[in-house]
Protein backbone atom coordinates (compact mmCIF):
# COMPACT_ATOMS: atom_id res chain seq x y z
CA UNK A 1 0.00 0.00 0.00
CA UNK A 2 1.50 3.22 1.22
CA UNK A 3 4.30 2.32 3.20
CA UNK A 4 2.43 2.68 6.23
CA UNK A 5 4.23 2.97 10.32
CA UNK A 6 1.56 3.60 12.72
CA UNK A 7 -1.93 1.87 11.99
CA UNK A 8 -4.84 2.17 14.87
CA UNK A 9 -7.21 -0.76 14.78
CA UNK A 10 -10.95 0.61 16.22
CA UNK A 11 -12.40 -2.93 17.52
CA UNK A 12 -15.88 -3.53 18.25
CA UNK A 13 -17.14 -6.86 18.99
CA UNK A 14 -16.20 -8.08 15.67
CA UNK A 15 -12.36 -9.27 15.15
CA UNK A 16 -12.79 -9.43 11.74
CA UNK A 17 -11.24 -5.46 11.36
CA UNK A 18 -8.85 -6.72 13.65
CA UNK A 19 -7.37 -9.87 11.62
CA UNK A 20 -7.33 -7.73 8.80
CA UNK A 21 -5.56 -4.88 10.26
CA UNK A 22 -2.88 -7.10 11.56
CA UNK A 23 -2.59 -8.67 8.22
CA UNK A 24 -1.84 -5.32 6.56
CA UNK A 25 0.29 -4.44 9.69
CA UNK A 26 2.70 -7.39 8.55
CA UNK A 27 2.74 -6.78 5.20
CA UNK A 28 3.46 -2.98 6.01
CA UNK A 29 5.73 -3.85 8.66
CA UNK A 30 4.09 -1.18 11.43
CA UNK A 31 3.47 -1.07 14.84
CA UNK A 32 -0.15 -1.08 15.24
CA UNK A 33 -1.98 0.40 18.03
CA UNK A 34 -5.69 -1.18 19.04
CA UNK A 35 -8.19 0.58 20.50
CA UNK A 36 -11.31 -0.77 22.37
CA UNK A 37 -13.92 2.33 23.29
CA UNK A 38 -16.27 1.77 26.39
CA UNK A 39 -19.73 4.78 26.54
CA UNK A 40 -19.31 6.87 29.22
CA UNK A 41 -21.11 5.60 32.27
CA UNK A 42 -24.29 7.12 32.94
CA UNK A 43 -26.61 6.60 35.65
CA UNK A 44 -26.74 4.86 39.02
CA UNK A 45 -25.28 1.74 39.74
CA UNK A 46 -26.50 -1.24 41.80
CA UNK A 47 -24.08 -3.20 43.40
CA UNK A 48 -26.07 -5.52 44.95
CA UNK A 49 -24.53 -9.23 44.67
CA UNK A 50 -21.64 -7.67 42.30
CA UNK A 51 -18.51 -9.52 43.20
CA UNK A 52 -16.39 -7.84 40.12
CA UNK A 53 -17.19 -3.96 39.97
CA UNK A 54 -14.74 -3.33 37.60
CA UNK A 55 -15.83 -5.56 35.49
CA UNK A 56 -19.44 -3.65 35.38
CA UNK A 57 -17.77 -0.45 35.09
CA UNK A 58 -15.65 -1.60 32.31
CA UNK A 59 -18.37 -3.85 30.07
CA UNK A 60 -16.34 -6.81 30.50
CA UNK A 61 -13.25 -5.49 28.31
CA UNK A 62 -10.42 -6.56 29.70
CA UNK A 63 -11.86 -9.75 28.74
CA UNK A 64 -11.82 -8.62 25.12
CA UNK A 65 -8.33 -6.71 25.28
CA UNK A 66 -7.10 -10.21 26.95
CA UNK A 67 -8.81 -11.78 23.18
CA UNK A 68 -7.25 -9.07 21.14
CA UNK A 69 -3.98 -10.20 22.74
CA UNK A 70 -4.71 -13.62 21.85
CA UNK A 71 -5.84 -12.62 17.98
CA UNK A 72 -2.31 -11.09 17.65
CA UNK A 73 -0.45 -13.55 18.89
CA UNK A 74 -1.93 -15.89 16.76
CA UNK A 75 -1.32 -13.43 13.73
CA UNK A 76 2.14 -13.46 14.93
CA UNK A 77 2.02 -9.41 15.91
CA UNK A 78 3.33 -7.76 19.08
CA UNK A 79 0.42 -4.64 19.36
CA UNK A 80 0.07 -2.16 21.96
CA UNK A 81 -3.65 -2.09 23.82
CA UNK A 82 -5.54 0.93 24.61
CA UNK A 83 -8.84 0.58 26.66
CA UNK A 84 -10.53 4.07 26.84
CA UNK A 85 -13.82 5.26 28.42
CA UNK A 86 -15.76 8.16 26.22
CA UNK A 87 -17.51 9.00 23.23
CA UNK A 88 -16.45 6.26 20.55
CA UNK A 89 -15.59 8.47 17.71
CA UNK A 90 -13.72 11.29 19.85
CA UNK A 91 -11.62 8.82 21.54
CA UNK A 92 -11.04 7.18 18.22
CA UNK A 93 -9.31 10.66 16.79
CA UNK A 94 -8.19 11.33 20.17
CA UNK A 95 -6.18 7.76 19.88
CA UNK A 96 -4.78 8.07 16.50
CA UNK A 97 -3.52 11.78 16.70
CA UNK A 98 -1.52 10.63 20.22
CA UNK A 99 0.11 7.87 18.80
CA UNK A 100 0.27 9.57 15.58
CA UNK A 101 -1.02 6.91 13.68
CA UNK A 102 -0.38 6.96 9.63
CA UNK A 103 -3.90 5.41 8.96
CA UNK A 104 -7.16 4.12 11.37
CA UNK A 105 -8.77 0.90 10.64
CA UNK A 106 -12.54 0.09 11.80
CA UNK A 107 -15.03 -2.60 10.78
CA UNK A 108 -18.28 -1.36 9.32
CA UNK A 109 -21.28 -4.03 10.17
CA UNK A 110 -24.71 -4.45 8.82
CA UNK A 111 -26.25 -6.09 11.59
CA UNK A 112 -28.47 -3.34 13.86
CA UNK A 113 -26.49 -3.73 17.54
CA UNK A 114 -23.37 -3.37 16.10
CA UNK A 115 -24.71 -0.22 13.65
CA UNK A 116 -25.13 1.34 17.08
CA UNK A 117 -22.47 0.72 18.82
CA UNK A 118 -20.01 1.19 16.45
CA UNK A 119 -22.34 2.09 13.27
CA UNK A 120 -22.45 4.36 10.54
CA UNK A 121 -22.69 7.90 12.11
CA UNK A 122 -19.33 6.85 13.95
CA UNK A 123 -17.81 5.84 11.08
CA UNK A 124 -18.72 9.11 9.22
CA UNK A 125 -17.41 11.20 12.45
CA UNK A 126 -14.27 9.13 12.56
CA UNK A 127 -13.40 10.20 8.81
CA UNK A 128 -14.32 13.64 8.83
CA UNK A 129 -12.14 14.27 12.09
CA UNK A 130 -9.86 11.91 11.86
CA UNK A 131 -5.85 13.04 11.64
CA UNK A 132 -5.17 10.30 8.72
CA UNK A 133 -7.20 8.16 6.44
CA UNK A 134 -9.64 6.23 7.57
CA UNK A 135 -9.95 2.36 6.15
CA UNK A 136 -13.13 1.02 6.53
CA UNK A 137 -13.40 -3.10 6.43
CA UNK A 138 -16.53 -4.94 6.05
CA UNK A 139 -17.03 -7.18 8.88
Amino acid sequence: MKGYRKILIAVNNSKNALRQGLRLAQDEKCWVTVVKVIPPYNGDLNLTGIKNIEDVLTSGAEKEIAEIKDIAGAERTIVKTRLEEGEVHEKIVEVAADEKCDLIIMGNSRTNWLKKLFGKNVIEKVISQAPCPVLVVGT
